[in-house]
């Protein structure tokens, strides 16, 4: 998974900013207003740091990606004071038990290998009574589902991206309480708000 994301890394910006244009930057921005301000905020998955310039004022924290191509392209961009970027999987965290205060999660969970450990793991590490915010695209309901599990068996060949996930119903089984669940784009995409 990290040898893709490595590749990927040179391209993703470019390939992502029609995107961002025309809705996702948008949604980042809503996404990381729920987290608090002033806050120890860790981000799973930080690519290349799209996310960076959304972050509540005063908040620190880390940055976390598998890629090591990805965080090289996100040291270059403007970043929160007291932001570090930290190289690890989503499923094994190198940091102690109620380390963050939140955490944020924007496309990441469909390229998880073990979503239900890195679930456990963002449980363990965010303090009791956090906030825990997910953008995700997800399987849509209703017609559309089987669709997208057919596409699934090409996602995951391509670039190890599973579309069919059932984020919610994942965050729900690992025993956050979700607070808010917006479904965008035919649920398509999902804004999940939670706490541990």
């Amino acid at each position: 998974m990290r040898a893709i994301y490595d590749d990927i890394a040179p391209r993703y910006d470019a390939a992502m900013k029609p995107l961002e244009r025309w809705f996702l930057s948008r949604w980042r921005a809503e996404a990381l207003a729920y987290l608090p301000t002033r806050s120890r905020i860790l981000e799973v998955g930080a690519g290349t740091g799209l996310n960076f310039r959304h972050y509540p004022q005063g908040s620190s924290g880390v940055a976390s990606e598998l890629s090591r191509e990805m965080l090289r392209l996100a040291n270059l961009k403007n970043k929160p004071e007291g932001l570090r970027l930290v190289q690890n999987d989503a499923e094994s965290m190198p940091f102690a038990d109620s380390s963050f205060d939140a955490a944020v999660a924007t496309l990441v969970f469909c390229s998880i290998p073990a979503p239900a450990q890195a679930l456990a793991e963002l449980r363990r590490v965010i303090a009791p009574g956090g906030r825990i915010v997910f953008l995700e695209h997800v399987r849509p309901a209703g017609l559309m589902g089987p669709i997208f599990d057919a596409l699934n068996f090409v996602t995951v060949r391509l670039c190890g991206d599973h579309c069919n996930r059932r984020t919610a119903e994942s965050v729900h089984a690992a025993g956050m309480k979700i607070e808010r669940l917006e479904q965008r784009f035919l649920g398509v995409f999902n804004l999940i708000v939670c706490r541990v």
